[in-house]
């Protein structure tokens, strides 16, 4: 991914010094922006005079032109030189000139320029007048100021424009004494009309030209905020990313790589598969199985597909690291699949620190074993030898409470090994659900608990009868435990196409979404049965998982808060 290097700043506007209209031009009001694409130059240049500086740009135009007219009258009419009103209006045209180079505008009024654009037009009278009728052309000189006046912002200048249009004929005739109205009607009439339509053209295309480049600048000015925050983003992403210790992968649509942080390419493993993903090995969590390409994690996120928390081994054999890889799906605004981002999160040491300590309750529970198993045969021995019928219940005790450690103990080693040896035969589920009911009856009672079979017969399957007695035991107890207020509980079996189906409902406390997503974690208990002190060690679901799939089967649960649990799994039925 191409990042955005460096950093931008907003637009910056000329300062206007305290008590100093320095920043204000002549023929208008915009605010100088120096970072507008289209205006830059202009910007530059113009907003960098200062006030006497613009004064003199808008006056130099008229000034050069009345140059070039000096030029051609040496050349083509010298007589117009000798003439002493045609001097001293072309000495005024070089006052007014000096003036704008003089006058320090940028301590005056905004309004205090204006004054020369309207004396322009009555110079330019004066060098009409006395220039005679071969000079009569020179009244499109009137064009500059009249310009000048009226791209300003302010309608009042236009009026101003056109009144120094009518000036520039009155004044030189009242001054020279002729009669205004003996003057030719394009000088009295046309030429002020035309004037006021050039006035208000140009404050009209300057006012468009000024909303326009408000526009412009507005606009730059946000791209150039959304820019920042951009690059701010960026920055915190790139501080982010380098980091944290999990891998982060982001691929295109067709799973190609096209960000990768710090830790994703410093690990060899997973850089292997950003490097060479079509070479690179990775393995399910059996450590055996190789991922084929089309189910890589990032092939698969980029197909939409979303995962969370699966484990994945990669490297070679003696140097596999498992990963908690999680992914999903970047999608459009439209909802089409851009590309995906996968997380890589090393787990080596905590899969091998939870095999330690499998293997250690395996080993210590086996180790319980072998003396639980002694002490239960002498139990029996001394419960069969007559005189010890007056402590014959306390051994009764005994007894009891060393089948529950026995049982206990069984639980931790077929936990802790993952799997279960099954002695499998054709059994009908029914009947086990319906002695699993039955055996717990009384208990029932007992809670309060009202317990109910509904099952259909016969349901067939090549199962374990003991470990599918012991699972529904386990289920039905579950049920009863977290019933604490009486309820009702449902035990039902039915035939689904070529699935038995067996459900244990409840109407008890219901668990949480977060209870839900942990109930077959071994040793797990919520927090409301630890407060509740429901006894338990939170081996029951993980146990009947592991014997229910065993049978080639599958277990999962729905509940709700308030609302009961429903544990449910099912088996492969007797084809027969």
């Amino acid at each position: 991914m191409n990042r955005i290097q460096g950093s931008t700043s907003p637009l910056r506007t000329p300062r206007r010094a305290a008590g100093s209209n320095d920043d204000r031009s002549p023929a208008d009001d915009v605010p100088v922006s120096d970072d507008t694409p289209l205006i830059e130059g202009i910007d530059r240049i113009f907003g960098g005079l200062g006030v006497r500086g613009r004064v003199v740009l808008s006056q130099l135009p008229l000034s050069v032109t009345l140059f070039l007219v000096v030029v051609a009258a040496v050349i083509f009419s010298p007589a117009t030189l000798v003439n002493d009103t045609f001097r001293l209006a072309l000495l005024a045209h070089a006052i007014l000139f000096g003036l704008c180079l003089a006058v320090p505008w940028g301590r005056l009024h905004p309004e205090a320029f204006t004054l020369i654009p309207v004396l322009d037009c009555v110079a330019i009278g004066f060098t009409r007048h006395a220039g005679g009728p071969s000079f009569n052309i020179l009244s499109l000189l009137l064009v500059f100021p009249v310009v000048w006046l009226s791209v300003g912002r302010h309608r009042h200048r236009v009026v101003l424009a056109v009144l120094a249009a009518v000036l520039s004929t009155v004044v030189p005739a009242a001054a020279l004494g002729s009669d205004p109205a003996q003057a030719p009607m394009i000088r009295t009439i046309f030429l002020p009309l035309v004037m006021a339509a050039i006035a208000v053209t140009a404050h009209v295309v300057a006012g468009a030209l000024y909303r326009q480049r408000l526009t412009l600048v507005r606009k730059d000015r946000d791209l150039a905020a959304t820019l920042a925050e951009s690059v701010q983003h960026q920055g915190l992403l790139d501080a982010v990313l380098s980091t944290v210790d999990v891998g982060v992968w982001v691929v295109d649509q067709n799973g190609q790589d096209v960000l990768t942080n710090r830790a994703m390419r410093t690990d060899p493993s997973l850089a292997r598969l950003t490097r060479a993903a079509g070479s690179a090995k990775l393995f399910h969590g059996d450590r055996t199985t190789v991922v084929p390409p089309e189910g890589f994690p990032a092939a698969r996120a980029s197909r939409g597909e979303a995962f969370t928390h699966e484990l994945y081994w990669a490297g070679e054999e003696t140097e596999q690291r498992a990963y908690s890889v999680s992914g999903r799906a970047i999608r459009s605004l439209d909802g089409t699949n851009t590309g995906a981002v996968v997380t890589f999160a090393e787990v080596t040491a905590l899969i091998n620190a939870l095999a330690a300590k499998d293997n250690f309750v395996a080993t210590v529970s086996h180790e319980l074993r072998t003396p639980l198993t002694s002490i239960l045969g002498y139990l029996e021995l001394v419960l069969d030898e007559p005189g010890h019928e007056d402590i014959a219940p306390e051994l009764r005790i005994v007894e009891r409470n060393a089948g529950n450690l026995l049982g206990l103990v069984n639980d931790l080693i077929a936990v802790a090994s993952e799997s279960v040896e099954l002695v499998l035969r054709d059994t009908d589920i029914a009947d086990l659900l319906a002695a699993a009911v039955a055996a717990n009856q009384a208990r029932a009672a007992l809670c309060g608990v009202a317990l109910v079979l509904d099952a259909d017969q016969p349901l067939t399957a090549r199962v374990d009868p003991a470990r599918i007695q012991q699972v529904l035991g386990n289920l039905i107890s579950n049920a009863m435990k977290y019933s604490p207020d009486g309820g009702r509980i449902t035990a039902r079996a039915r035939r689904n196409g070529k699935e038995l189906v067996c459900s244990i409902t409840d109407t008890g406390i219901g668990m949480t979404e977060e209870d839900q997503e942990q109930a077959f974690t071994k040793f797990f208990r919520s927090a409301r049965s630890r407060d509740t002190a429901i006894p338990g060690a939170g081996l029951g679901l993980p146990i009947s998982k592991t014997i229910i799939e065993g049978h080639g089967g599958s277990i999962g649960l729905t509940s709700a808060p308030g609302e009961g649990t429903t544990v449910t799994f099912t088996l492969p039925a007797d084809p027969r």
